[in-house]
């Protein structure tokens, strides 16, 4: 049976946070994130939710978004097209634009929750079928002050989180050291710890705090270099103990192959969006299992929706289901430790995954099994940006 893509429509949404999150050069008080909504003329309507915009992670903001997806791949891709027929838009997408993944990403997303809706099966197994019935989380310290943030890493240790991640940038460098010290002393030997630079640190910084960081034991260290600093990733590697993860350095698949070649990293960190969607993190992923790199998976701290593509992918993919996940971003908006805390009509999605004792569930319902709180996106809609619409 023939059915087409007859409308889309890109809503901007901001959603207030209940604690802001402090990371280097960054605020964050409120995600402005996307709602993508594509239909058919088979009455069958895929969505999808970006999450937060970055100017400087990914270079994508709300009206770049829109106007990606309104002005290019709507009409000259999406529009009359087959929704089912992921690998084909997903492939044109690529031809016709080059970077802008978070929007590609979002088409991506909405476009698996609508082939899931029509054959009736959640996203997951699309995917390859459950592997896991859950995803093991870390949970995602704010930086602050020692004493906070050694509390908040005890408090999630108690949670049943799994790995503790401390960001970096709130005073000097030698804070960013005594908040490891603080949280390492409160946290116990045992605990797995990382710290995240978000490539905020020159060379020279970076091989003089990882050193001084060395005796704490952590997991890992995450981006510590910039993004396109991939050969002095591999530098710094010869000369630090703790192990070294690439986030925003391992982008687009030419990137992966470039660290492995280079043996710049210990590990990868992937976000779903910054992969370009689901249908290239399965290829991304098949890249670190070739390699033999672990992987860790963040997000980009958005609703219920967007968290739902990382859960069904972490639920589905045998690599990735053994490494932890941090796709925290309700919990992290809400101030919570549980979904069962998210008070209703306060998300984006009407029925969030559940995450209970530092584990993600997805849900079992048809695609991502999420639906939307249009209550809340037209009270929390982008205050003077207005939504657009592409007919067929």
């Amino acid at each position: 049976m023939k059915i087409t893509i007859t409308k889309v429509e890109c809503v901007p949404v901001t959603t207030p946070m209940k604690k802001p999150v402090v990371m280097p050069n960054t605020y964050i008080d409120r995600i402005h994130g996307l709602v993508l909504k594509i239909h058919t003329d088979a009455g069958v309507t895929g969505v999808a939710d970006s999450g937060d915009t970055s100017s400087w992670y990914r270079g994508e903001l709300q009206e770049t978004m829109m106007a990606v997806i309104c002005d290019v791949i709507a009409p000259r891709i999406l529009m009359g097209e087959d929704p089912r027929s992921i690998e084909k838009i997903v492939g044109r997408m690529d031809r016709l634009l080059r970077g802008n993944n978070q929007a590609k990403a979002l088409v991506d997303f909405a476009l698996h929750d609508l082939k899931g809706k029509l054959l009736e099966v959640p996203v997951y197994e699309l995917l390859g079928g459950r592997t896991v019935e859950a995803a093991e989380l870390g949970w995602v310290l704010s930086a602050g002050k020692p004493e906070d943030v050694a509390a908040e890493a005890v408090e999630a240790q108690r949670r049943g989180f799994k790995l503790l991640k401390m960001k970096t940038g709130f005073g000097t460098l030698d804070d960013d050291v005594a908040m490891v010290e603080a949280v390492r002393k409160a946290a116990g030997a045992d605990a797995r710890l990382s710290v995240d630079a978000n490539g905020f640190w020159s060379y020279e910084q970076a091989l003089r705090v990882i050193r001084k960081l060395d005796q704490f034991g952590l997991e890992l260290i995450e981006q510590p270099l910039p993004y396109f600093h991939i050969e002095a990733m591999a530098r710094l590697r010869e000369q630090v103990s703790t192990p070294l993860y690439a986030d925003e350095s391992a982008q687009e698949m030419h990137h992966i192959k470039e660290i492995i070649d280079r043996r710049a990293a210990d590990g990868l960190f992937i976000k779903t969006q910054k992969a370009g969607g689901l249908l290239k993190s399965q290829r991304w992923l098949t890249m670190a299992r070739l390699s033999g790199l672990p992987v860790m998976c963040g997000c980009m701290i958005g609703s219920g929706l967007e968290t739902s593509p990382a859960a069904h992918l972490w639920a589905s993919d045998e690599w990735a289901s053994q490494y932890l996940n941090e796709s925290i971003g309700p919990l992290m908006i809400h101030g919570v430790w549980d979904s069962a805390d998210i008070e209703p009509g306060n998300d984006i999605a009407l029925n969030i995954p559940r995450f209970e004792a530092g584990k993600l569930y997805p849900n079992e319902g048809i695609g991502y099994g999420v639906d939307l709180d249009e209550d809340f996106i037209e009270r929390n809609a982008t205050p003077g940006k207005e939504r657009k619409r592409v007919s067929a």
